[in-house]
């Protein structure tokens, strides 16, 4: 993809919900909320601080993310849409478990 945020934003790709419930039931599109999760495509090179010095980003490309409800701008890159956001609206990452945390 050719697209660099720029200072502290990151583009994020919505990660697809469940279309069940646990229950089975079948959810259609037009009552589905949006994801709150995403994985991050690219990052920008940092905010500078107050010496003018760039801070690094804490989030990279192909982090999966938790975001806020309302976060981001809504872009169509390619005939994708994504959402560009600040750092700051990133609530958390979510890592991987390893499986034998999993299993107990």
């Amino acid at each position: 993809m050719a697209f660099r945020p720029l200072h502290d934003r990151i583009l994020v790709r919505r990660v697809e919900s469940e279309e069940k419930t646990k229950g089975g039931i079948i959810i259609p599109d037009t009552a589905k909320e949006k994801p709150q999760e995403g994985e991050v495509i690219a990052v920008g090179p940092g905010a500078r601080n107050e010496q003018g010095q760039v801070q690094p980003l804490d989030v990279k490309a192909g982090d999966r993310i938790l975001f806020g409800k309302w976060s981001g701008t809504e872009i169509k890159i390619h005939g994708e849409d994504l959402l560009i956001m600040k750092e700051s609206d990133v609530m958390g990452i979510i890592e991987a478990q390893p499986a034998e945390q999993i299993a107990a």
